[in-house]
């Protein structure tokens, strides 16, 4: 760890990226967590953590200030190639980026995947307004610093650091709705913890993630349309015939139990097969793995092996964006 007593010129320099979220939103009473605004800016959420000076030389940059649910792909491209462009400088030995809790599962294994550089990466955000009594976001952004400047820290990929929990960007997931230890690791171990004035790590990620992906954005602008169509009893087809027509050049399947196709979601895929369409067959249950099976080879579909719908959103538009094939995809699914 960094110690608070060197000199500003011997500490580590971090840059801290702004997106917005609840971390910079306040509400009118100090006792009201719930139907706040997005009133401030990353300045604002800096201005509550003097503390930082202390750990480390803080440079700070506004991408983008919105509510996480309002990101799109233009967001995530001006997103990614800032934190690369950040890292690329010999000077920078962290980024950390400060997003809403939303969709920031999202944005962390969308960054995972894409940053190319095995310095530290952190994504943080809060649970509760800058203007509530219990206040999250500004231990959540000085905890998140302290793990940017880890040197234990570096090669471990995009880590996302909420209510003391070091959880890997391929991992997280916000399990409740509104409480402050919403994230936790999906279906694997927490990679480390803050405690005692230190961060612990137990644990490293086994999956490809950053220098190691074959993503590269250097040549993308844009990337094509993935839907996520929900599986429920009495679901039809349409909403698979619905993304199809409006342009979606894959579908993830939010299937039920280990990813099983319906007969209406069978029929489905094979209309997105034969539109050119990929199918992804992930799963509305919290935790365990999509399994291959014998539909897969039937319906040209791929398991999404342990990520939720969102995360094989992300991971599919990738591998479109790169012009994978299915058996491409596949091997995607089982290694990243």
């Amino acid at each position: 760890m960094i110690s608070s007593s060197r000199t500003p010129n011997t500490l580590r320099r971090v840059v801290i990226l702004g997106v917005g979220g609840t971390i910079a939103a306040s509400a009118a009473s100090a006792t009201q967590t719930h139907d706040y605004k997005l009133t401030g800016t990353l300045d604002t959420v800096l201005k509550q953590v003097p503390q930082l000076s202390e750990i480390a030389n803080i440079s700070s940059e506004q991408v983008a200030n919105v509510a996480s649910h309002e990101i799109d792909n233009a967001v995530l491209l001006r997103l990614a190639r800032r934190v690369n462009e950040h890292l690329a400088d010999p000077t920078v030995n962290g980024v950390v980026v400060t997003h809403g809790t939303d969709t920031l599962e999202e944005t962390a294994y969308f960054l995972h995947l894409v940053v190319k550089s095995g310095k530290p990466v952190v994504v943080t955000g809060a649970m509760r307004p800058s203007s509530a009594l219990s206040a999250d976001g500004p231990l959540n952004l000085y905890n998140a610093v302290r793990v940017a400047i880890s040197e234990d820290a570096s090669g471990m990929g995009v880590l996302v650091v909420l209510d003391e929990r070091v959880v890997s960007a391929r991992d997280v997931m916000k399990s409740h709705t509104s409480a402050t230890d919403a994230f936790r690791a999906s279906d694997s171990v927490e990679l480390g913890a803050l405690s005692g004035g230190k961060v612990r790590f137990a644990a490293f990620p086994l999956r490809k993630h950053t220098c190691s992906t074959s993503f590269d954005l250097t040549a993308v602008e844009t990337f094509p349309q993935v839907d996520i169509v929900y599986g429920y009893q009495n679901a039809g087809t349409h909403f698979f015939s619905a993304a199809i027509e409006a342009g979606a050049r894959g579908i993830v399947f939010a299937a039920t139990g280990n990813g099983s196709l319906s007969e209406a979601a069978k029929a489905g895929a094979l209309l997105a097969r034969e539109h050119g369409v990929a199918v992804v067959r992930s799963s509305r249950v919290a935790a365990g793995a999509v399994s291959e099976c014998a539909d897969d080879a039937r319906y040209d579909t791929i398991a999404a092996d342990t990520l939720n719908p969102p995360k094989a959103r992300i991971l599919l538009m990738l591998g479109l964006a790169h012009a994978m094939d299915t058996a491409a995809l596949r091997r995607a699914f089982g290694i990243y």
